[in-house]
């Protein structure tokens, strides 16, 4: 991530004709809404800078400062906007606070994305100057047109073997664009089926209208043709040890939804409640396992688990007294071993398949999934979730109530 001086700061805040540039005086009214169109406008980068763009909070339109107080709340809320999940895929940003012309000010530093077109809330939104636009037609071409010679992550790679008629056209249409853009900017009919493909990263590029492996996650007719070991596989066992009889087995393909869907639906089938009609004057009704807890340790191994170069499923084994998921892969980038599961500390190996679970929303914002199960285990009277991490796995361990 690079770090700009002050010098570079002080260029660019001076600079009212600037496309990398945008100054808000304070963080209170549409503030919060405009700011995210503009990191979604740097991230976007249609002018090709290949520089960071940077958003001042705290400084007036002509670049003077606003006296705004740099407190720890506003630094927090602005840091929010990089894994709230409204911008995807998720930016590259930083939240700084600086000393600016003798004043404090909040500097965002926004790394152009190397995978465009960048979207907020469904609109892609550029800079042209010192204006601000929703794309249209021919500039979101340009953005797609780049992302071809960028290094991409593994979850866009075209799958070569695949082509266009394995996509669900009916999946794409009337599920993931609905969900994917703004209803606004899907009334412009002068898109083709294949150049909305290429937006969304369905196919690699309008050039090459090979599916990728995210495409084949989120509208394949048949992922795992493509894709053999992109399903979860669950085991219900009648003991404590994997040679204990197993009681009920399963395999869930398809789509990343479709696949969850059955997922969810025999894990509740298999978390039966509890009630207690002796204990307290009204009968208690409680879960071995709260299923928030249960969705979300799953999500996050379809989000984090390694599609690349491996036909090993997620495993999800239910025995008598836990529960374990296992998925391929180990942490990624900043998450190691030792940071694992602490909060605030995350990356993302497939930040295209977290577009993807946002859009079908599985995930409301991202970074929230372990303290979230962490919480309802607590409250749901469960001991602490347990991680076990290797080069190669992920293991997750949910056990029951006592």
């Amino acid at each position: 991530m690079q770090r700009l001086t002050d010098q570079e700061l002080l260029l660019l805040l001076n600079d009212l004709e600037s496309d990398r540039t945008e100054r808000k005086e304070s963080f209170q009214g549409d503030a919060p809404r405009k700011a995210r169109e503009a990191v979604c406008a740097f991230a976007n980068d249609l002018p090709n800078h290949n520089q960071p763009g940077v958003l001042f909070i705290g400084a007036r339109d002509d670049g003077e400062p606003s006296g705004l107080k740099m407190t720890d709340e506003l630094l927090r809320n602005l840091s929010d906007m990089k894994s709230d999940g409204n911008i995807l895929p998720l930016p590259v940003l930083s939240v700084e606070k600086r000393l600016l012309k003798g004043m404090e000010m909040a500097v965002l530093t926004v790394m152009p994305s190397d995978m465009p077109p960048v979207k907020y809330k469904g609109r892609i939104w550029i800079r042209t100057g010192p204006r601000r636009s929703i794309a249209n037609a021919q500039e979101e071409r340009v953005l797609n047109e780049r992302r071809r010679h960028k290094d991409l992550p593994f979850d866009i790679y075209p799958v070569t073997t695949a082509e266009i008629s394995n996509l669900s056209r009916s999946i794409f249409e009337n599920e993931y664009l609905p969900q994917a853009f703004a209803e606004d900017v899907l009334e412009q009919n002068d898109r083709t089926y294949e150049e909305r493909l290429a937006s969304c990263r369905i196919v690699a590029s309008l050039e090459n209208p090979t599916p990728t492996v995210m495409g084949l996650l989120a509208v394949g007719k048949s992922p795992q043709d493509f894709l053999p070991g992109a399903f979860i596989q669950f085991l219900r066992i009648d003991g404590i040890e994997l040679a204990d009889p197993v009681v009920d087995q399963e395999e869930f393909n398809g789509s990343i939804a479709d696949m969850l869907r059955q997922a969810e639906e025999k894990l509740r089938a298999h978390n039966r409640r509890a009630f207690d009609i002796t204990s307290a004057p009204r009968h208690q009704v409680s879960m071995p396992y709260p299923m928030a807890a249960i969705q979300q340790i799953l999500y996050n191994a379809v989000l984090h688990r390694t599609y690349e170069s491996t036909n090993t499923p997620i495993r999800v084994h239910w025995y008598n007294d836990r529960i374990e998921i296992i998925s391929p892969g180990g942490p990624f980038g900043n998450v190691t071993s030792e940071n694992f599961g602490v909060s605030g500390i995350t990356d993302y190996r497939n930040p295209n398949i977290a577009d993807v679970l946002k859009i079908f929303g599985y995930v409301q914002a991202f970074g929230r999934g372990i303290a979230i199960a962490r919480r309802a285990m607590k409250e749901n009277g469960n001991p602490e979730i347990e991680f076990n991490t290797t080069q190669s796995v992920v293991e997750c361990v949910l056990r029951g109530k006592a």
